[in-house]
């Protein structure tokens, strides 16, 4: 099956850790979804990433080949079912094809929180692992990342 990693597990070092049978694919784009960050995470001291519904926004990512396996690992890591849920999304990559793919959406309301400066360190060395240009849609992905943090209560120092 395929997988559409965000945010975090875009790290292919993280994935490598987290599902070593995961076997990198390409990069691809889920559409009318934008990235937010909403919660807390102990790990990370601050809101983790989830998808949002928005017409017009994407999220970029990448793909995964996994095995149902490699998928009960993630949900370990993603605290499926309690905090996660799989949302089967349809992403397109560069070549312009659409593929299915699951990947992990925040369950319930979730309120919008500001990451760690950590957390965005790790989502900014995945987008680097597989290239991914820093612009999607209306706006950088990582101004953006850098105004829900100074937004959510503080400054990245």
């Amino acid at each position: 099956m395929l997988y559409f990693a965000y945010a975090t597990n875009l790290s292919r070092k993280q994935m490598a850790e987290r599902c070593p049978g995961a076997r990198p694919r390409m990069a691809a784009k889920l559409p009318h979804y934008k990235l937010i960050f909403a919660g807390w995470s102990r790990k990370w001291r601050g809101g983790s990433a989830t998808v949002r519904q928005s017409k017009g926004d994407v999220v970029a990512g990448a793909l995964y080949e996994i095995t149902e396996q490699g998928l009960r690992q993630l949900d370990k890591h993603e605290d499926y079912p309690m905090t996660y849920d799989h949302l089967n999304v349809k992403v397109v990559t560069a070549d312009g094809e659409f593929v299915e793919a699951v990947t992990y959406i925040a369950k319930g309301r979730v309120d919008e929180t500001k990451p760690s400066p950590e957390y965005l360190a790790v989502i900014r060395d995945g987008y680097r692992d597989w290239g991914i240009a820093s612009s999607t849609g209306k706006t950088s992905m990582f101004q953006e990342m850098d105004r829900q943090s100074r937004s959510r209560g503080g400054t990245e120092d």
